[in-house]
């Protein structure tokens, strides 16, 4: 009965610890170079910067300054949401610090997975912030199972 209750015991010790698969030194190095695991074995010199890396074909040159550093947000400007018909819904007006005012009136805003989001009534209105993906803004009437497109002015 013991050396069960050892064994078990033993087994729960060993399920519970939390296995690491890299240090966080090492981490901030290959960060810091911008190399990955895979491209290390292939040449990548985690203690160079990722500037040299990238010169040696390693990896990419340090990403540029993103919209929000710059003072500039994607959802800045004015949008209207229309029905499937073509009739117009609302329109939105955001500005660059990302206040929303819709048919005239402020309405509260979130970021949820890189889109805006907010809702008047029943009816939610989701704007996405990376502009790549096409007929992503959209809003839904739940309630009456509608929606429809939102586009830029």
């Amino acid at each position: 009965m013991q050396k069960k209750t050892i064994i078990t015991a033993g087994i729960a010790l060993l399920a519970c610890t939390s296995a690491h698969a890299i240090d966080e030194k090492y981490r901030q190095q290959l960060e810091r170079s911008g190399c990955t695991q895979v491209s290390e074995l292939q040449g990548c010199d985690i203690h160079k910067s990722r500037a040299e890396n990238a010169q040696a074909g390693f990896a990419s040159p340090a990403p540029a300054a993103t919209t929000s550093a710059s003072g500039q947000t994607p959802y800045a400007g004015q949008w209207v949401a229309r029905s499937t018909s073509g009739r117009t819904l609302a329109t939105i007006r955001i500005d660059d610090n990302e206040r929303v005012w819709l048919n005239g009136k402020s309405v509260q805003a979130k970021r949820s997975d890189g889109a805006l989001v907010f809702r008047d009534g029943n009816i939610l209105y989701t704007i996405q912030g990376d502009r790549r993906l096409k007929n992503e803004d959209h809003w839904a009437d739940f309630d009456a199972g509608t929606q429809g497109p939102i586009t830029a002015e």
